[in-house]
């Protein structure tokens, strides 16, 4: 089952991407860097060629410089979400077979534009996936460069987009740099928030109950310490437990009925790593 979420998720992923790059990035030209970016620039040579089948194309040699350079386990994933993401821009240019903007507002178009491929490669990212092209140029300049992977996808991203600018005017040039610069901002900001979980710290009178709740019917672990009261000097017991939102909301609701009293901070943490969560054991 984990792995036909992650498959499921992964291809949602793609096709926020390549809803964003048909409806909103190639009718107005907009070359945010990836192998769409440099197939939008591609399609000016070629117009008869579908961005997609151009994506299809760059990917292929992408690949087998992936293999060639780094190696046959440089990702399996990668390498599906290439030609997965290039079939279904493919597919929906075929659907929707826009010639001109959807709307007059190029500001607009420009948020969708970034927004909705950024959402996407944030759940591809978030499944241990990638979706291929750029990313492949980024892995080898960074293994055979001092750069790390995060400074050689910016490299090669901005040089596409600032080849945008040359090819379709400074208008539509400045539009892709700006969409660059918003799309790695979302990204982190999607990722950090799909990986959000909270940190409670519990004082309670009744903190059998609780733990109990929270390791029964919770699954979940949690730590206890024995701390004294600043101002009554009574020894209390803390409990710290980390979960995710869902559970979060059932342990509130539940202290809330046994102990109205009690005492619940609680905190987000956007990273966990330890058993029981996607980055421990």
């Amino acid at each position: 089952m984990k792995r036909i979420n992650e498959f499921l998720l992964i291809n949602l992923g793609l096709f926020l991407v390549a809803v964003g790059i048909v409806l909103f990035k190639i009718p107005n030209k907009f070359a945010t860097g990836g192998v769409s970016g440099v197939a939008i620039i591609a399609d000016k040579y070629f117009p008869n060629a579908p961005v997609g089948s151009l994506m299809f194309i760059i990917n292929l040699i992408l690949v087998i410089l992936g293999f060639i350079f780094l190696g046959k386990n440089f990702g399996s994933k990668t390498v599906y979400s290439s030609f997965v993401l290039s079939g279904m821009v493919w597919a929906l240019e075929k659907i929707f077979l826009l010639t001109k903007p959807l709307t007059g507002d190029t500001m607009l178009e420009l948020v969708y534009a970034i927004l909705l491929p950024a959402i996407g490669t944030a759940i591809v990212f978030n499944n241990n996936a990638s979706t291929g092209g750029t990313d492949i140029i980024a892995k080898i300049l960074s293994k055979y460069t001092s750069f790390h992977i995060g400074m050689t996808l910016l490299i090669s991203d901005f040089s596409i987009t600032i080849f945008a600018l040359f090819v379709f005017g400074i208008k539509a040039g400045m539009y892709s740099i700006l969409g660059l610069i918003m799309k790695a901002f979302i990204i982190d900001l999607v990722i950090e928030n799909l990986n959000i979980s909270k940190h409670f710290v519990i004082i309670s009178k009744k903190p059998e109950e609780v733990k109990e709740y929270i390791v029964k019917e919770l699954k979940r672990g949690a730590t206890i310490h024995k701390a004294f009261g600043a101002y009554s000097h009574e020894e209390k017991e803390v409990i710290t437990a980390v979960m995710n939102r869902r559970q979060a909301l059932k342990l509130r609701k539940f202290i809330r009925n046994i102990d109205r009293n009690a005492f619940i901070s609680i905190i987000n943490t956007s990273e966990i790593i330890g058993k029981g969560f996607p980055n421990g054991a």
